[in-house]
């Protein structure tokens, strides 16, 4: 009866930490979803205005570094998000070790051909979880981080950014990811 009654323990605890863990993931994607969305309609708004790229490239280098910090303050105190590269521009997306981690992990499954671009990592340790969503490089990103970058705009991008590491880029390639920071 003692064993019965273990089993039984072990069952609802990790149906309880399943749904736990499912809950976080959400959370995880609503404030993924919120810098995304807002990182998103400026630059499509900015490349809508100016067709040449100048616009949303001087939104990146003097706004998208603001709007990340805007949308934190807009979180709970125990959340945050920001983007995370391995072939970053701005230092401040420079991936950590764990990011690291998560990105190897989503550029073995493009190389194996089991990648899905909507596919959510959920990362826990000690008391924080990460949710991971992946970035794939689109049509428009190309502009700037692209194999063909017009000579201005490199210019422009080379004084910004003289550490740059984020061109060289085709439609659909790993770009980075956004990471939500949530602490329980």
């Amino acid at each position: 009866m003692k064993i019965k009654n273990i089993i039984l323990v072990i069952a609802i605890t990790t149906s309880l930490l399943q749904a736990d863990d499912e809950k976080i993931k959400q959370e995880g994607i609503k404030y993924i979803n919120m810098l995304g969305s807002e990182l998103k309609s400026n630059l499509v708004k900015k490349m809508k205005e100016d067709p040449s790229g100048e616009a949303a490239l001087g939104f990146c280098i003097g706004a998208a570094k603001d709007i990340t910090v805007e949308v934190n303050k807009k979180l709970p105190q125990h959340a945050s998000v920001r983007r995370a590269a391995l072939k970053y521009r701005n230092e401040s997306n420079k991936a950590d070790g764990v990011d690291r981690g998560i990105m190897d992990v989503y550029l073995k499954k493009i190389e194996k051909k089991i990648f899905a671009p909507d596919d959510i990592v959920v990362f826990k340790f000690a008391d924080t979880y990460r949710v991971y969503k992946p970035l794939l490089t689109k049509g428009a990103c190309l502009k700037c981080h692209g194999t063909n970058v017009d000579k201005k705009l490199k210019s422009i991008i080379t004084k910004a950014y003289p550490n740059d590491k984020a061109m060289g880029f085709v439609e659909g390639d790993f770009r980075g990811v956004i990471v939500a920071e949530i602490k329980k």
